[in-house]
């Protein structure tokens, strides 16, 4: 695990991070950042981060929270479960309040707990896995995204009304998230009576998927679900336009990375894949749009919007109870809507959001995507 301390802007009259005395409090509000940093899918913990971090710059700009910066602190979870309680232990020894994070839902999940007993507020702008919040009672924990039970079911909409298949193929990769939304997906289309011929697990981080292609061929599908992560997408994309199969794939949100084309190559062209909405559409949101691009982030991604919502709803929170208190914070974000750039947040008793919307994309060879139409 590696830590990295980055203040996003100097604390009133001192360095980031200093006491005014022995005793004092400290001149910054910090704000955990926990994710992959490390690992094959760090370019979702970049996304989260230039999410937080231009929340953070606005918000300091402006004046700060109750008279004082907000501070980033960057901490690297690998997206891998074991790790989480470890990050969660030091967000707490080291006094931290808040998190946005975790990002992968395996290392939410084994995080969660130690947040909550402990009286962390946690927001994870991307764990969508239903697993992070049911039938825990938990009062501190929060997402600034849709859950799988909301993505699944949009994704087999979409199949049923707009591809028609015969046979679907589901696959996972037997984690949290993946395992999670490619169930949600297999149960919806079993009730709108599409068949689902295959449902079955590969080994994330193997490198030849070819045993697996050859039973998709053999199955007869005309589509396949995948839930898991880009480098897996990627390389089933790629081995199976290698293998002759023409099959059209489609995936959740986390196939969404700029570096699936790298590893698919053309055989990218036309994945579907679900999505939070492009935000970044709205007109409202053109300044925060532009602050993004000024400081050369993309701020189109599956998950810069979100993180950035979740870390503006912290610091409402705190603005909103007048304290850095983050047991009355928490009972304000579950008793207030909070204003963002992906709408209005408002959320339920275990702290899922009341609404999300997810959109099916396109994506494309050049690395863009497009709403599908």
């Amino acid at each position: 695990m590696k830590i990295h301390f980055t203040p996003v802007a100097a604390a009133l009259g001192f360095a980031a991070g200093m006491l005014l005395s022995s005793g004092a409090a400290a001149q910054t509000i910090k704000i955990a950042v926990a994710g992959p940093f490390t690992g094959p899918v760090t370019q979702y913990g970049t996304m989260v981060k230039q999410g937080v971090d231009t929340a953070i710059e606005q918000i300091n700009a402006a004046g700060g929270v109750l008279g004082k910066q907000l501070e980033a602190v960057t901490i690297d979870d690998g997206c891998e479960p074991k790790q989480g309680p470890v990050v969660a232990n030091r967000v707490v020894n080291d006094k931290i309040h808040y998190v946005v994070g975790h990002v992968c839902s395996g290392a939410t999940i084994a995080a969660t707990n130690i947040y909550d007993s402990e009286g962390v507020v946690m927001v994870t702008p991307s764990a969508t896995a239903p697993a992070v919040t049911d039938g825990k009672n938990y009062e501190t924990i929060f997402r600034t995204i849709g859950r799988d039970d909301q993505q699944g079911p949009a994704a087999a909409k979409f199949i049923t009304e707009k591809i028609k298949p015969q046979k679907v193929a589901i696959l996972h990769d037997k984690q949290s998230y993946g395992q999670g939304i490619a169930a949600s997906v297999k149960g919806e289309l079993e009730k709108a009576g599409i068949k689902v011929v295959l449902f079955e697990g590969i080994n994330a981080g193997d490198t030849d998927y070819s045993a697996v292609i050859t039973k998709l061929k053999t199955t007869g599908a005309d589509f396949v679900y995948f839930g898991g992560y880009h480098p897996e997408m990627g390389l089933l994309l790629r081995q199976g336009a290698e293998q002759g199969l023409k099959t059209k794939f489609m995936g959740p949100e986390g196939v969404g990375n700029p570096d699936i084309n790298a590893i698919a190559g053309a055989s990218v062209e036309g994945l579907l894949l679900t999505l939070p909405a492009d935000f970044t559409q709205d007109p409202s949101n053109a300044a925060i749009v532009k602050a993004f691009k000024d400081k050369k982030r993309d701020p189109g991604g599956a998950f810069q919007l979100t993180a950035y919502s979740a870390t503006k709803a912290i610091a409402d929170g705190i603005k909103g109870v007048g304290a850095d208190d983050p047991a009355k914070v928490a009972a304000f974000l579950h008793s207030n809507t909070i204003e963002s750039p992906i709408g209005k947040l408002s959320w339920n008793k275990q702290g899922d959001l009341n609404n999300f919307k997810f959109d099916v994309f396109t994506w494309h060879k050049d690395g863009s995507k497009t709403v599908y139409k």
